[in-house]
């Protein structure tokens, strides 16, 4: 691995969390108030999009590095989208948490799928 690699990971990682905070306050932004993280739900669910797509673009390695790994794997949360689930858990809405599980990971998958299909098709 080279320095510049080593730098581009760098970039592209500072630039993926600036990214999801701007895509997260966006969202609350227009949807302020509401107890599904919607935020999260967006950020994480058009990150596996685009993480999908990558894969079925079959980038070369020092591509899929920067791009799949240190630019979407800094937009996504897994940890952001977990603490949002205790903490609607601990303030006794279990529906909330149950539902940002289960719609996450449904909405995900799907994203991921049709990302990898239309990367692939390209």
């Amino acid at each position: 691995m080279t320095v510049l690699l080593w730098v581009g990971v760098a970039v592209a990682g500072g630039a993926g969390s600036v990214l999801r905070l701007l895509v997260d306050e966006a969202v609350r932004a227009r949807r302020p108030g509401g107890d599904l993280p919607l935020g999260i739900l967006v950020v994480n669910v058009s990150g596996a999009l685009v993480l999908g797509l990558l894969a079925g673009l079959a980038l070369d390695h020092d591509a899929s590095l920067l791009l799949g790994t240190a630019l979407v794997g800094a937009y996504t949360t897994f940890s952001t989208w977990m603490l949002d689930t205790v903490n609607a858990w601990s303030r006794r809405l279990v529906a909330v948490a149950v539902a940002n599980v289960v719609v996450s990971l449904a909405l995900g998958v799907a994203a991921a799928a049709v990302g990898r299909a239309v990367g692939a098709a390209v």
